[in-house]
């Protein structure tokens, strides 16, 4: 550093040393205080979603694997991919045997909204080189009263290893959510190592778990319970509904930066 840099900065500093600026304290009550009734909640996130073309599910935490499966076959997706090592992840492969058929309702008209963008996930391999991971497997999920399965995808791999499977092979993705937001209608994920962003951007259906506990009032709310402060990942990710774009005239296009439809499924 120069010396006459240094003259500055010190006179800079000394300046501001002698002339401290305590700050406001801030004033969060408008925040803590906007709050809905504990049962408003979660009919006002489905409606605000819904009317982004975000579709939902209900299901209870026995048998949400079964009304994935269920769904999936009858839009006929035959690939889902999701994240093995997350307790989801476990539950969905241990309920991948058959189920005897059953009629499910709730599924509410739509499609949806994240634009960002891909990001890959590091490893120590080349494409030339062999991959530490197992090849890739999966296991059958029949649809009740059909002769189309499908099949499981684990996410278990860098990128590189399976990267044409991903972007070209791939009909579902299936991820958790660290909740939603009532006042903007939106889900939190939380993409981490055993659960990358990618599971929920490149996959043309994002299948979300929304446990119908985790509701919060507003994002500050869900910042603050959630203790954030503390500790974030390269990307915390705000979903409303299916990725969505516009031209310079307006006209509306679902999936061009992300998943065409998203489905939420409510477990309760």
């Amino acid at each position: 550093m120069s010396d006459a840099r240094s003259a500055i900065l010190g006179k800079l500093r000394a300046s501001r040393d002698a002339h401290p600026i305590t700050p406001p304290p801030s004033d969060t009550t408008v925040l803590s205080e906007k709050r809905w009734a504990p049962e408003e909640r979660l009919p006002r996130i489905r409606r605000l979603m819904e009317a982004v073309h975000t579709e939902f599910l209900d299901a209870t935490e026995a048998d949400w694997p079964a009304v994935v499966r269920e769904f999936l076959a009858r839009e006929g997706a035959t690939t889902l991919l999701y994240a093995p090592a997350t307790p989801d992840g476990k539950t969905l492969a241990a309920h991948s045997s058959p189920l005897p058929p059953r009629e499910r309702e709730g599924t509410h008209g739509g499609s949806r909204g994240e634009g960002e963008g891909l990001s890959e996930h590091g490893s120590g391999t080349t494409p030339d080189s062999p991959s530490p991971f197992p090849p890739l497997r999966g296991g059958p999920l029949p649809s009740p009263g059909a002769g189309e399965g499908v099949q499981l995808i684990p996410y278990d791999r860098p990128i590189e290893a399976f990267k044409e499977q991903l972007f070209e092979g791939i009909d579902a993705g299936i991820t958790s959510t660290l909740g939603a937001i009532a006042e903007t209608g939106s889900l939190i994920l939380w993409p981490s190592a055993a659960e990358p962003r990618l599971l929920s951007l490149v996959p043309h259906i994002h299948v979300a778990l929304l446990r119908a506990g985790t509701l919060h009032d507003t994002f500050w709310q869900a910042m603050r319970d959630n203790r954030w402060a503390e500790g974030m990942p390269t990307n915390a990710l705000l979903i409303s509904g299916p990725s969505k774009t516009a031209d310079i005239e307006q006209t509306l296009a679902y999936g061009v930066h992300g998943p065409k439809r998203l489905i939420v499924v409510v477990i309760s």
